[in-house]
């Protein structure tokens, strides 16, 4: 038996450190069994080229585990290692086997996946001692076992073994158990082996009988050694991607269409993306990217390889060019994956484009799925704009589509303001925001819908692009401020009379939310009473609460404008009523209330040109005396026209209809909504 220290070299500590950080423990089971595909593909590789003569017989890997000894062990039958081997590629942990045959064979090897050496001492991390049985293939070799309880001393002696290839006995560690576990063995294979190119066989095959799941005795083989990508397009039927998407992700309806990626210069990268039914949920169809090295499996995290928006699609991705074991950051600033970033960003826009071009009915169909997709690039992704803006749609409330340069056309005659900007009307919600759509189109305005998760975001982006252009939402305003023309409507109802009724209808309103009640002059066919909310506060709001960085609206109280129809016949017919059961009353206390403005303006005027100490202190404590009985006179005013309002069931039956409307009238004031209007007819 041989002894000896295995030689960690410093000027290679590194490189193991740059391209092999583990951050879980668990990768440790893809390392070993990515090494028995590695030593697998180098024998058939020998076969090929005639450097082996040998029969290749059965390659399946296999894993095997023993809860009683609290053993693991990984078995091939490939290349397998001398002691020579074993000494420079085990016990000198600063050389790759990989590497020296790469340069050998580099112009016929097969997928070599490894770098073995390095990622074999992953295995420390879950085990109290390692062995190694191995059969070199060459002819006569002699097999020996290595062994290695973590420290830096090892053994080497000669064993009998018959064929080649090497068995990794992993002694795991009681802090490990878990990986002694048939179900956690079995998640892990199938997490990082599902598409090695070599079988690799763990347990056996069930099957259910009489009742029970009984044991078959076939090996079961985890793996898909030919999966969809890393076949030719021209090989593969529709049928076929679509049984490799619900191969990857069992639970979800078949995806939109695809994206075949095969490019070998100026780097390598092969993959199918997908195009998913996303709907409004983004979040969770996030982290759905497979990235593989070589078919292992790397990670679903792909933020650093693709640009953020196309994280939305799904699919496989496998480049042997990526540094796979580094960190994001430092896969954010690495060329190559710059350029696998822009060229994925690319072939994703000219597939869009192709479709949009070739069938544009099909893509409308499917453009709902597609649109949060596309929004996102758009938001996101300069690039992507500049391509996507030939095939985005826009959708309006009767279900027709335009493209950014078809809608202004539409829209131009009617829908461009006395500043010559023109106004893109929008719903959030066609059921909820119906009578404001119905006011814009019997104006002959056109309303789009834009009731998506992005769609706030996406219409402040596209703000910024399209000149002389403004978003309004319908319910932003009343009709005739929504898209401000040259003309304007004449008021039926003099301001004293909409001061009155002012105080009527504040003294009635519901105390939260705020309104802020004004008075407007539209058309008598217009509604007598309108609720509207700010544009600029309500999409400060909303973006607030997707997080789009304005906090400050989003702790603000929800307020709306009540807008009073000063020409609808109800209102005059509202101020006719007032005048005939308070009228008398409210002159009698005016009366009182002009002399006493009449004498402060006086005052005022007297001492308009004086600085505060040289008012006389009598001027003051008469100013004081008035505004006394101004506030007294006002306030008996305004309890008169508070009692007006409170016996006026027609001023509570119009607020009512504002906030029905406006799916704002719930609960108790429903009730009475529905009582009162029986009442009345």
């Amino acid at each position: 038996m041989q002894k000896g220290k295995i030689d960690v070299k410093t000027e290679n500590i590194f490189p193991i450190i740059k391209k092999f950080l583990y951050s879980d423990h668990e990768i440790f089971l893809r390392e070993l069994v990515s090494n028995a595909v590695d030593a697998t593909q180098k024998l058939k590789t020998l076969a090929s080229v005639g450097d082996y003569k040998g029969e290749l017989g059965d390659l399946t890997i296999r894993i095997s585990h023993d809860s009683k000894k609290k053993t693991l062990t990984i078995s091939d039958r490939g290349i397998g290692m001398t002691a020579d081997e074993i000494k420079k590629y085990i016990n000198q942990i600063a050389f790759s086997s990989a590497e020296d045959f790469l340069e050998k064979y580099k112009d016929k090897v097969d997928a070599i996946i490894g770098h073995f050496g390095l990622g074999f001492y992953s295995s420390f991390m879950v085990a109290d001692k390692v062995e190694i049985y191995t059969r070199s293939y060459q002819e006569n070799a002699q097999a020996v076992k290595w062994s290695c309880d973590g420290s830096p001393r090892y053994t080497l002696e000669d064993i009998d073994k018959t064929e080649s290839g090497t068995d990794i006995v992993l002694y795991i560690s009681d802090d490990s158990k878990e990986f002694l576990e048939e179900n956690r063995i079995f998640s892990l294979l199938k997490k990082y082996c599902k598409f090695l190119p070599v079988p690799i066989a763990f347990g056996t095959e069930k099957e259910w009988k009489d009742g029970k799941e009984v044991e078959t005795g076939k090996p079961r083989i985890i793996n898909n050694t030919e999966p969809a990508w890393t076949k030719k397009p021209a090989d593969l039927k529709p049928d076929d991607y679509d049984n490799f998407y619900r191969e990857l992700y069992p639970m979800n309806e078949n995806p939109l269409f695809h994206i075949h990626l095969n490019v070998d210069y100026p780097f390598n990268l092969t993959g199918i993306l997908y195009f998913p039914r996303l709907k409004s949920n983004v979040e969770i169809q996030k982290n759905k990217i497979q990235l593989y090295s070589n078919q292992v499996f790397v990670t679903d995290s792909v933020e650093g390889v693709v640009p953020e928006f196309l994280t939305l699609l799904h699919g496989v991705l496998d480049s042997p060019d990526i540094p796979l074991n580094v960190s994001r950051s430092y896969l954010q600033s690495d060329a190559n994956v710059k350029k696998i970033s822009s060229h994925i960003t690319k072939k994703v826009s000219d597939r869009l484009m192709d479709i949009f071009k070739k069938d544009r009915e099909e893509f409308e169909k499917k453009w709902d799925d597609l649109k949060i997709f596309i929004e996102y690039g758009m938001i996101s992704d300069e690039k992507f704009y500049e391509r996507a803006q030939k095939f985005a749609l826009l959708k309006n409330t009767d279900g027709k589509y335009f493209t950014f340069d078809e809608y202004p056309k539409l829209i131009k005659e009617n829908q461009t303001d006395k500043n010559k900007s023109l106004i893109y009307l929008y719903s959030t919600d066609r059921e909820k925001q119906y009578s404001f759509i119905e006011t814009a189109k019997s104006r002959g305005y056109d309303v789009l819908i834009m009731d998506g998760q992005l769609d706030i975001h996406f219409i402040n982006h596209l703000e910024t692009k399209f000149k002389d252009t403004r978003f309004v939402r319908v319910d932003a305003d009343v009709i005739d401020k929504l898209i401000l023309k040259e003309e304007k409507t004449d008021s039926m109802l003099p301001a004293e009379q909409q001061n009155d009724l002012a105080v009527c209808f504040r003294s009635v309103l519901p105390e939260k939310p705020m309104f802020n009640v004004t008075f407007e002059a539209m058309s008598e066919n217009d509604n007598p009473v309108v609720i509207t909310q700010s544009e600029f506060m309500r999409r400060m709001k909303d973006m607030s609460e997707m997080g789009g960085g304005m906090g400050f609206y989003g702790e603000m109280p929800d307020s709306f404008n009540l807008v009073v129809n000063t020409n609808h016949p109800l209102i005059i017919k509202l101020a006719g009523e007032k005048d005939k059961s308070a009228g008398k009353e409210l002159e009698k206390i005016s009366e009182k209330i002009n002399p006493v403005k009449t004498a402060r303006e006086e005052l005022e005027k007297a001492n308009r040109d004086k600085k505060d100490e040289e008012i006389a202190q009598a001027d003051k404590d008469r100013l004081t005396d008035l505004d006394k009985k101004l506030g007294d006179l006002e306030t008996k005013r305004e309890n008169v026209l508070k009692k007006v309002a409170l016996d006026n069931k027609l001023i509570r039956q119009l607020i009512d209809l504002a906030l029905l409307s406006n799916n704002m009238l719930k609960g108790e004031d429903l009730s009475r909504f529905v009582k009162r209007s029986i009442d009345l007819m």
